[in-house]
């Protein structure tokens, strides 16, 4: 095949793939599954059932959506997909313990397809990563298990995932959709196939490198923004002053971006700006103003933990053995989304303490809280048994209870801190 794919490859014959069905991909398969003939792959044997069964567990999908895409199937095995000619990627892109970049699921990712590779193929990575992965790391492994040349035998493209999990109104063919190609003749047919179903357009980057970066400054810079907001939140409890309002009044004017404190999670903004300091440093630059943003989120576990503390001792309510109820174990409100879910901070920390913590949650898995976490909430808190309550996560039915519903669960002596502000700030006894 030659390098101008134009002549001999089109959206009519696209067999196309979707390697990874979470969160990302399946919303991605269902939209192109209305179209045309696609074959979602994961390896998790019990997802490809539930999805066959015609049920989505992580909410992205509506059970009447995933009926209308007639032309999807779905398989865990590896050779149903050898005759596609298009392959999306979209498996996770977590970090270790370190806080290191861990490509080990696009690594086995690309080993797969690797088997199944042919002339005249194109794989296009949708994972979040670094500048330079997808060609660096991600198509020599390619070539090494398929034996096929980059750019003269297959091809590559990169088109970031923007999906917001549990956001019903910004959905996939909502958001514009960046996109990019190893060559002109590949970025155009990644451009026009995602045309085909973003209904918000697309913007086509020159080069892959350009759009993975432009994927990973986009959380970068919530991630920066929201650790400003929790610092200035520090400074203002320390003076006694109210976060909220502070806000409110500078929010009046027309350039003042809204952002909030908080714990800061989630499977992008508090993974992605690793990925962008990796590459910093292996470059030989230190991004300190970046590394000092992730810094001051990655210890508001700790602070609210402290000032949850402080406040007991000065209510002359024994630390040791109190009761606390956390509202909320996901990253953000009304999904079961856990993936790097910074409430698990602050639990560990009132442990520290030696606080007794119960954690509610409604629209949590037990088994996978207690899978990825080793925590298993609660069904429903009783009344009368907390001496804190944590408001960690501002969930529908959360706000729908109230101050008063929510002080139910506490003892006559207690304390309700509000990390999410559902409440106004006389209905709490903390906030950030």
């Amino acid at each position: 095949m030659s390098n101008n794919i134009g002549n001999d490859f089109s959206l009519e014959s696209t067999k196309l793939a979707v390697i990874g069905l979470g969160y990302v991909g399946l919303p991605l398969a269902v939209e192109f599954g209305k179209l045309r003939s696609v074959i979602g792959y994961d390896i998790n044997l019990n997802r490809i059932k539930e999805l066959q069964a015609g049920n989505d567990t992580t909410l992205e999908v509506e059970t009447d959506e995933l009926e209308s895409a007639n032309k999807l199937s779905f398989t865990n095995d590896l050779e149903e997909i050898s005759n596609c000619n298009v392959y999306i990627v979209t498996v996770p892109t977590p970090i270790d313990d370190e806080k290191c970049p861990d490509l080990t699921p696009l690594i086995k990712a690309s080993e797969s397809i690797g088997k199944v590779l042919k002339r005249g193929d194109i794989v296009i990575y949708e994972s979040t990563v670094y500048p330079g992965a997808t060609e660096e790391d991600c198509i020599p492994i390619l070539e090494n298990v398929s034996k096929l040349r980059f750019n003269e035998d297959f091809f590559a493209g990169y088109s970031p995932e923007r999906i917001n999990p549990g956001d019903k109104k910004h959905r996939l063919v909502n958001i514009t959709k960046v996109t990019s190609g190893s060559n002109p003749d590949v970025s155009k047919f990644v451009d026009d196939l995602y045309s085909s179903i973003i209904l918000a357009g697309t913007h086509r980057a020159p080069s892959i490198r350009v759009a993975e970066a432009a994927k990973v400054i986009e959380n970068t810079q919530r991630d920066l923004n929201i650790a400003l907001i929790n610092e200035l939140a520090v400074i203002f409890n320390k003076m006694d002053i109210d976060t909220e309002a502070v806000l409110d009044a500078a929010g009046t004017k027309w350039n003042f971006l809204p952002f909030r404190p908080g714990l800061v999670g989630g499977h992008c903004i508090g993974v992605d700006p690793y990925y962008l300091t990796h590459k910093a440093k292996a470059i030989g630059y230190s991004p300190e103003v970046i590394l000092a943003g992730r810094n001051q989120n990655d210890k508001m576990g700790s602070y609210v933990a402290e000032q949850l503390k402080n406040l007991l001792i000065s209510k002359k309510i024994e630390v040791k053995d109190s009761r606390v109820l956390v509202m909320g174990l996901t990253f953000k409100e009304n999904c079961p989304d856990l993936r790097n879910t910074r409430v698990v901070d602050l639990i560990s920390e009132l442990k520290r303490f030696n606080m007794n913590v119960d954690v509610w949650d409604p629209w949590v898995d037990s088994n996978e809280a207690n899978q990825e976490y080793n925590i298993t909430p609660i069904e429903n808190p009783k009344y009368g048994t907390y001496n804190a309550i944590i408001i960690a996560v501002a969930h529908d039915k959360f706000i729908q209870i109230g101050a008063e519903g929510i002080r139910k669960f506490g003892t006559a002596k207690h304390i309700l801190y509000d990390l999410k502000y559902i409440l106004s700030e006389d209905q709490s006894d903390l906030r950030l």
